[in-house]
């Protein structure tokens, strides 16, 4: 049994189509919704969101926050930013956490939070962008951060 999904952000439609589950990154913990789920409206986290398709090969998603509602049939995802692991260029990523990290040893503590946030981002992006490429060799290793 499949659960209708669509993934907007202010500037795009991202994804439309059907899985047999999505893994969100809530802001009490991850869940993971199937088709025939009770109605829900929660807020997103800084995550990792996983399409489960029916081929057995997930889709990863990094979110930076939003918003999703739940229904039995279909689930949407209104997200602040989204990209999908084949969309990020691993050097950049790579650079804005480098860029993140020394704003974190400089910055004095009132400054922090909006480079916490990037930071965060930041590692996000890496994870997902990593762990496509691995499952895209045929090996998938899950990863630790």
């Amino acid at each position: 049994m499949t659960i209708q999904v669509e993934i907007v952000t202010p500037s795009r439609q991202l994804y439309s189509g059907e899985v047999e589950m999505i893994t969100l990154p809530g802001v009490e913990g991850e869940m993971g919704i199937l088709a025939g789920h009770a109605p829900l409206l929660t807020t997103l986290n800084i995550g990792e969101l996983t399409l489960h398709n029916a081929d057995g090969e997930p889709d990863y998603i990094a979110v930076s926050g939003g918003v999703v509602e739940v229904l039995p049939d279909k689930v949407i995802v209104m997200a602040r930013s989204a990209e999908r692991a084949d969309e990020i260029d691993i050097a950049r990523a790579e650079e804005a956490l480098q860029r993140a990290e020394e704003a974190l040893r400089t910055r004095p503590d009132e400054e922090r939070q909006p480079v916490e946030i990037a930071y965060r981002r930041s590692q996000l992006r890496l994870k997902v962008a990593r762990r496509r490429r691995r499952t895209r060799a045929g090996v998938f290793v899950e990863d630790e951060g």
